[in-house]
């Protein structure tokens, strides 16, 4: 089952680092990360807002967001773990409780909804399982970041990831087509994805698998990171807030280059997928290469179409920002995507530390450019059906 199986990872990375940071994880402030401690009482804290304290749980999309609820199970969770209404900064001074009581509340919230999810009939559509289904992807993505929070960190982690590689570099030419982008809303979909709707592409041609360090090392040494004729005027800003021009976690020993991972320096190699790169850095990259940054459309039509298309090793910046789609309507859960149109940019694909369940051609993930803390890569595509054109 989802449920039990998103709890039982997110308790084994509970595990990992409390091993790694003591029972009572204290760190510094950090805008990309969350307390250890907020972020499992948020996992149980959303569960039992969208299941056991959701007396219109049965409706799915067309429940209303501010139904009155009964008191939590934990009395001030709601001052505590609300997304919505507790900002980022003020969760590392908040009085939560210790990690024995938290996890009492997962138990407990869990132990709630798992009832309530027993208790449908054998028939039950997708409205009635709608809140399961999202609070089950919710906890996923939720210890997906606690891994690239492990990662930030140098804790190391039972959960093992081997390096995604990628083979020669090949392109796939996709003709034009009226393509059909987004889902229509058989089974769960998040409201972002919403709704099906006719795309016109010209054609292009794409890389039939992620930019590899391989191809993307040679831009390093080339001075692109100096360069500033392959950055664009965000890119340059962006470069000079930086300690070293360089990927993230990368330093140069006698044998190449390394890249810190799960606590340890691992060496690079060339058929490896580059991965925590900011898209101001994919951006660069392709530049200098000849090359751009694939559409969201482009990217999900060469998924959908082409059987040589290969994904899910990395996060994959694309040339899109995280817009909605014509007709878009939020879903109760009003804050998942509303507040972050404009701000942010579209990734496709999936990562080694992403849940099967989120790994689909028509997931949209979004982060703000000048993220590198996440597993993040790219791949390039061109203009047009001609011969491929390249610096590397």
């Amino acid at each position: 089952m989802a449920l039990l199986a998103a709890r039982e990872r997110t308790l084994r990375l509970a595990e990992d680092f409390q091993a790694a940071l003591g029972p009572d994880p204290q760190l510094p402030y950090a805008a990309e990360l969350n307390p250890p401690l907020w972020e499992l009482g948020h996992v149980g804290w959303f569960q039992e807002w969208w299941i056991a304290r959701n007396s219109q749980r049965d409706l799915g999309v067309r429940a209303i967001d501010g139904v009155p609820r009964p008191p939590p199970w934990l009395p001030q969770a709601d001052q505590w773990y609300d997304s919505s209404r507790v900002p980022h900064r003020p969760r590392w001074d908040l009085p939560l409780p210790d990690l024995a009581t938290t996890r009492a509340y997962l138990d407990a919230t869990l132990a709630q909804t798992l009832e309530l999810l027993h208790a449908l009939p054998d028939d039950a559509g997708d409205d009635a399982l709608y809140f399961f289904r999202l609070v089950a992807l919710h906890e996923e993505m939720h210890s997906e970041a606690a891994v690239y929070m492990a990662q930030s960190l140098g804790i190391p982690l039972r959960e093992s990831r081997a390096p995604a590689t990628a083979g020669p570099g090949r392109e796939l030419l996709v003709p034009q087509a009226d393509f059909r982008m987004g889902s229509d809303g058989a089974g769960f979909a998040f409201d972002n994805e919403l709704l099906g709707h006719e795309v016109r592409l010209a054609p292009f041609a794409i890389d039939a698998e992620p930019v590899t360090w391989g191809a993307f090392l040679p831009f390093l040494e080339a001075g692109g990171y100096e360069d500033l004729q392959w950055w664009t005027p965000e890119g340059r800003a962006w470069l000079g807030t930086l300690r070293q021009r360089r990927p993230a976690g990368l330093r140069r020993s006698g044998s190449g280059w390394e890249q810190m991972r799960d606590g340890a320096w691992h060496r690079l190699r060339d058929q490896e997928v580059a991965m925590h790169l900011g898209a101001h850095e994919a951006d660069a990259w392709c530049r200098w290469a000849g090359r751009r940054l694939p559409t969201e459309a482009e990217w999900e039509c060469a998924a959908l179409t082409q059987p040589a298309f290969r994904w899910g090793q990395v996060w994959e910046w694309t040339a899109s920002p995280f817009e909605p789609y014509p007709g878009f309507e939020p879903h109760p859960y009003r804050d998942y995507s509303r507040l972050w149109f404009g701000t942010r940019r579209v990734l496709r694909g999936a990562s080694g530390a992403t849940a099967p369940a989120l790994a689909h051609a028509r997931y949209r993930n979004y982060f703000e450019p000048h993220r590198r803390d996440i597993f993040a890569g790219f791949r390039s595509a061109r203009v047009g059906d001609g011969p491929k054109r390249s610096a590397v």
